[in-house]
């Protein structure tokens, strides 16, 4: 971070779903590497090019401790009576940036259909990576949510109709850690009570690791929200309509 060129505008502190980043003196500064993953979404946002990745030598990212963060703060802010603010999780402000106009079948994800908006490119709330999502972010309280594999949208074009007015998470079986992706799932059964969960998932046998991943978390949560499984073909077919 070049403290010279930086303006303290804020947007890497927005755009850092893990909470890395903070406005300290007017400028911006990692509040802890091991809360950085290096994923770098906070260069792009930068107006004054004051950011960049260099290679050095830094702690692990703690995907735990930089969750434990970002529910500080927000407890902090809750007892202050203030709004949320940038140091948290994009997920947990529902962001709902309006970058289109025209509408498509549906309702804004995370709504009850009639409820919302009509869905308009951009509406979504965002991030949709379950990684990066907190399990209590607001777009997924009483939500009927789909989580679906990272395969899924490129191969079907019902990809929309198949999310309808569904809550969105994504996720790939094969390159995340699994007794992370269980844990992450199970608080999110835990704390959004939501009112069903569907898997859509390829028919390659990697993706079955995904609806295990689910159907793991559903019964140690305890929740009773409807399960069910949609299969996509390689074509892109739905096997299970």
């Amino acid at each position: 971070m070049d403290e010279e060129r930086c303006n303290g505008c804020g947007n890497c502190v927005a755009d850092c779903a893990e909470g890395a980043i903070a406005i300290i003196d007017g400028k911006a500064r990692v509040i802890s590497d091991s809360f950085c993953d290096g994923l770098g979404a906070c260069i792009g946002r930068c107006p004054t090019d004051a950011l960049r990745i260099i290679q050095r030598e830094a702690p692990p990212f703690d995907e735990a401790a930089a969750l434990a963060q970002l529910a500080t703060l927000k407890t902090d802010e809750r007892k202050n009576g203030v709004a949320p603010s940038p140091h948290a999780a994009p997920s947990l402000h529902a962001l709902t940036p309006q970058l289109g106009a025209s509408p498509l079948r549906g309702t804004c994800p995370g709504t009850r259909p009639g409820s919302g908006p009509g869905w308009t490119p951009g509406a979504a709330p965002w991030p949709v990576k379950l990684r990066l999502v907190a399990p209590d972010a607001p777009f997924l309280h009483g939500a009927d949510l789909l989580i679906a594999a990272d395969c899924a949208a490129p191969v079907t074009p019902q990809f929309q109709e198949l999310l309808g007015s569904k809550a969105l998470l994504i996720c790939c079986p094969k390159f995340e850690d699994t007794a992370a992706t269980v844990d992450k799932l199970t608080a999110i059964f835990r704390q959004a009570d939501l009112r069903s969960c569907t898997v859509l998932r390829m028919e390659v046998p990697c993706c079955g690791g995904l609806v295990r991943a689910v159907r793991t978390a559903h019964q140690a949560s305890g929740t009773a929200c409807r399960l069910e499984e949609r299969v996509l073909s390689r074509g892109g077919v739905d096997m299970t309509a």
